[in-house]
């Protein structure tokens, strides 16, 4: 059988996580030559990466304005590609702002295109779920209630749950961790995680070292900062002093997993919060611009993953003008000096977790996107 082209693309550090994995999954299945748009870990996954996502990892309204020249051209990468080499399949991973316009523009061009990590259209803009059925051959969700919600709106769907679980631990044991950072066993540690965007540290950055230095004054405890993969350096040099923090890069699952609470940015670190049993507060603040033509489009009475996923607010969330260092910082000395509300909190999460399904999310996609090449008319499932 000759190889198969495949255009595979994500727009941010979970998504080339997610399709990384796919794309090993893959070639084990098929004869394969994978290309499109990431990051590293699909380029060590074997994918020809044409377009590096950092061109296009941005969000919120006034973000994606100030990068529109680096969005069309990403764009205008993609679709010459796959005008040379003519995929088989366009599998997108979530980033639905970029990969629904690049979905249109494959479809004269013959190319069939897969969801894979579904937008989540339940919770803003439900109705733009007809376009994934006018664009898309087949969607592949993460979230058991998401599969409903497809194939109401007659999108051809499959749960595969979610690509984090049995993939989410942690490579030391807390001993060990303190030891390797020199901190004290016997003191409180808080691990925070700021979000992987460079908007989203610039916003995040202040408020939250202003929270810890509350909670400094009122709780001797220790920080880590689990800075994403290139960030390190500038979070040390734009951390303000006074507070001291330890800045770890590459061992984010380690300081969630061995704190006693984290601060974490909304977004796939809360899933892997829950996933490593780590009780948490969620946290987010976009521009006022964004807020402000956003909020009429939203849909759920929750922001944070965890508290959708739960039906119910199972942890904090603290969200645009909500988060304050004083309400980051009471929430937090509320957790650190109540053990049964982390207790309880604990056993929300183990909740969570059993929802997210069994390990295997990215072969049992494989194995539904490998039905569909090899029977193009049929149905994946």
């Amino acid at each position: 059988m000759p190889s198969s082209q495949i255009l595979l693309s994500a727009g941010e550090a979970s998504g080339d996580m997610y399709a990384a994995q796919l794309a090993k999954a893959l070639k084990t299945r098929i004869n394969c030559e994978i290309f499109g748009m990431g990051g590293e870990q699909m380029r060590a996954a074997g994918v020809d990466v044409v377009t590096d996502y950092s061109q296009v990892s941005v969000l919120g309204i006034t973000e994606i304005l100030g990068h529109l020249p680096q969005l069309i051209r990403a764009m205008r990468g993609l679709v010459n590609s796959a005008r040379v080499r003519r995929p088989a399949l366009a599998i997108l991973t979530d980033f639905p702002g970029f990969h629904l316009r690049l979905a249109r523009k494959l479809k004269p061009l013959s190319v069939r295109n897969v969801y894979y990590i579904c937008p989540q259209f339940w919770a803003w803009r439900p109705w733009r779920v007809r376009i994934v059925k006018r664009r898309f051959a087949l969607a592949l969700c993460i979230f058991p209630f998401e599969e409903k919600f497809f194939a109401d709106a007659g999108v051809p769907v499959k749960f595969i749950g979610h690509p984090l679980v049995g993939n989410v631990a942690p490579s030391q044991t807390r001993q060990g961790f303190f030891a390797a950072h020199g901190l004290n066993p016997a003191k409180p540690l808080v691990t925070i995680l700021l979000g992987s965007r460079n908007s989203e540290i610039a916003r995040h950055l202040p408020i939250l070292a202003e929270a810890c230095a509350k909670i400094q004054s009122e709780l001797p405890v220790q920080f880590v900062l689990a800075s994403a993969p290139g960030c390190a350096a500038s979070l040390r040099q734009n951390w303000p002093g006074g507070i001291k923090v330890l800045i770890v890069e590459g061992q984010t699952y380690d300081a969630l997993a061995h704190a006693d609470a984290s601060v974490v940015a909304s977004g796939t670190a809360t899933v892997e919060a829950a996933l490593l049993d780590a009780p948490m507060i969620v946290v987010y603040r976009v521009t006022p611009l964004t807020a402000l033509v956003a909020k009429p489009l939203v849909r759920t009475a929750h922001f944070a993953m965890v508290n959708l996923i739960a039906g119910r607010r199972v942890v904090p969330e603290l969200i645009q003008n909500d988060f304050t260092p004083e309400k980051v910082a009471g929430q937090m000395l509320r957790l650190l000096r109540d053990p049964a509300a982390i207790s309880a909190m604990r056993a929300d999460l183990a909740e969570v977790r059993r929802k997210l399904g069994p390990p295997g999310a990215a072969e049992r996609a494989a194995d539904a996107i490998t039905a569909l090449l090899i029977n193009p008319s049929g149905n994946a499932s």
